[in-house]
């Protein structure tokens, strides 16, 4: 077993430190079939989420006060923005896209998988060198953050709560859409390898 691989194997056998404590199911699949590829594995993914955070220039712990990968409706917000108007004097609204992050063994495997997700939509596509292997950062575009509850009092009406309700639905099927087409267009990796194999085992 090479460096690359014993990396990949301690990596991929740590606990989930995420703050939903546990796999994001929507890309699950995705994450699954890069890591059975042998010269990928990732190390961080998010299908993308709707947020509530407390809004203040330094980061910190405990800034979300709510967190969801699934679509939310009208009631869910105006429940949710309750909550926090009782608790926080600042709170900002965020739909944040889908996001991957994956370690390549080589720079001509990272130039591949990159390839493969701009042709699959993922338009902010990067690779990042390291001293041992590179990384492959894959993002979505489907963002929208405004505030909407300041010195405890909630900025928008019901009517524009509607219209950003259906607009952040929206923005995380794309997401979605955009995942399921990224590992679709990856078995061109796996017909690749299988092909390697055969060649060398032949």
């Amino acid at each position: 077993m090479n460096h690359f691989q014993k990396r990949k194997q301690d990596v991929l056998s740590k606990i989930d430190k995420s703050f939903i404590g546990k796999w994001d199911e929507k890309i699950v699949s995705l994450c699954d079939k890069i890591n059975s590829l042998e010269n990928y594995y990732t190390t961080s993914s998010c299908s993308g989420r709707i947020l509530l955070m407390i809004d203040q220039e330094k980061k910190g712990e405990n800034l979300f006060v709510f967190v969801s990968h699934d679509k939310i409706d009208f009631d869910e917000l105006k429940n949710e923005l309750g909550n926090a108007l009782k608790k926080n004097k600042n709170v900002k609204f965020k739909v944040e896209p889908c996001i991957i992050h994956i370690v390549c063994e080589t720079l001509e495997d990272a130039e591949k998988i990159q390839e493969i997700g701009k042709n699959s939509g993922w338009k902010n596509c990067g690779i990042i060198g390291l001293k041992n292997n590179f990384i492959v950062e894959l993002n979505g575009t489907e963002r929208l953050e405004f505030p909407v509850i300041r010195n405890k009092k909630i900025l928008v009406d019901n009517e524009f709560l509607k219209i950003a309700v259906d607009e952040t639905n929206r923005k995380l099927e794309k997401s979605w859409e955009r995942i399921k087409k990224l590992e679709s267009s990856l078995r061109s990796l796996s017909f690749e390898a299988e092909t390697s194999n055969e060649r060398e085992f032949n």
